[in-house]
């Protein structure tokens, strides 16, 4: 495997940069700037984290009956996730065999995929069905063709793919998550409202501004910090697996307000606040009140799209009236508007050229966790 050298033949990470990420909690220090701002960086990224890893890019009853379909940009490759005439939920690239042209965008329902542009025909399954005016093509054998498949699991509702063949199944890695978020019951939620944002910054900043509390006390000083104060958050161990969780607790007296979505939260459960990354990019929080699933395309070193989706128990949000839907989206914008500054700032502060490394609070314990994961994948690129 070859190395990513910086002009000059310099690594882009330096082993004492790398020493003091990997160094304890207690003595580390975030990612370097390049981490962030050099698009080398994010080129490994797609040869490892985003080719190797699971990556969220849907929700099971997105796609309940067949025919019906979402496509999604995984970095590196357009795919389509599909439900088959057979019910089976199947992920492939909707980039056709031909030249190159998607054969789906957006989402729906759909027979087939054709190609709009020499209406290649493909079925549900990525198989090739029929290819027009191929006659003459020697060796052209239509029946062994089909569109690249990548691996798939569906675990609490979400959807994730995996385009390495080798790599270990995600659901036993996600046990001591799943135990985390039992009461909330994720597989018999559903999307109820969606509002999207143009991110233009690097993906890592959000998912960690996401996983810590801390920021609590200057960004939401006056909305969560007073409900869910920072100090009082907390990060269990996840034994170097690919998930961090940040419960958050609630002063006492606001469970009286809830609404009793999730009958099996108990005692002080109905007044904290829990946030979930799943690695690299499926982000979601849940209160009493409800759930929210941060879906995250990296598109480039220095771009994302966001779309933030509310999720509610099925039955809620079947009968949600579009006065109640346009309500929860607000709220959602809400809620990240305030941290727009907190992606945006950074964002420009890492291209300083006096910027270094800082010191990681006790607080931080879950971008430290997310730090580790990201070193274990790119590490051997990048020094």
């Amino acid at each position: 495997m070859t190395q990513t050298a910086r002009p000059g033949g310099r690594p882009i990470l330096m082993p004492d940069e790398v020493a003091r990420v990997r160094a304890p909690l207690e003595r580390s220090a975030t990612l370097p700037p390049a981490a962030y701002v050099d698009p080398r960086v994010y080129d490994v990224e797609v040869d490892t984290v985003f080719a190797r890893d699971w990556v969220c890019v849907a929700r099971a009853e997105q796609v309940p009956g067949p025919g019906d379909y979402v496509c999604v940009d995984v970095p590196g490759q357009p795919i389509v996730v599909a439900r088959g005439r057979d019910g089976v939920l199947r992920a492939f690239s909707r980039i056709c065999l031909h030249r190159a042209m998607p054969v789906a965008e957006g989402a729906g329902n759909a027979g087939r995929f054709v190609c709009p542009y020499h209406h290649w025909t493909y079925e549900l399954d990525g198989t090739l069905r029929s290819a027009p005016m191929m006659a003459g093509a020697e060796g052209f054998e239509p029946a062994r063709c089909r569109l690249p498949a990548l691996r798939l699991e569906v675990w609490q509702g979400f959807v994730f793919v995996n385009r390495d063949p080798e790599a270990a199944a995600l659901a036993p890695r996600l046990a001591g998550l799943e135990a985390l978020i039992r009461p909330y019951r994720f597989d018999g939620l559903a999307v109820a409202a969606t509002t999207e944002f143009d991110s233009p910054w690097n993906w890592k900043i959000l998912v960690e501004n996401f996983m810590e509390a801390y920021h609590h006390i200057g960004i939401h000083g006056t909305t969560f910090e007073p409900v869910y104060p920072a100090r009082d958050s907390s990060v269990p161990d996840n034994g170097g697996e690919p998930w961090t969780f940040l419960r958050m607790p609630g002063r006492a007296g606001t469970e009286d307000a809830a609404p009793a979505l999730f009958p099996d939260l108990e005692g002080a459960e109905r007044r904290q606040l829990v946030a979930a990354n799943v690695y690299p990019t499926l982000l979601f929080a849940a209160s009493a009140a409800g759930a929210f699933w941060y879906q995250l395309e990296p598109r480039g070193h220095d771009a994302m799209r966001l779309r933030i989706h509310v999720l509610l128990p099925a039955a809620v949000a079947g009968a949600m009236s579009e006065d109640d839907r346009h309500g929860a989206i607000e709220l959602v914008r809400g809620i990240h508007l305030e941290d727009v500054p907190a992606n945006e700032g950074p964002w420009r502060g890492l291209h300083g050229s006096m910027t270094g490394q800082g010191r990681l609070s006790p607080y931080e314990k879950a971008i430290w966790q997310l730090n580790q994961l990201w070193l274990d994948r790119v590490e051997a690129r990048l020094l």
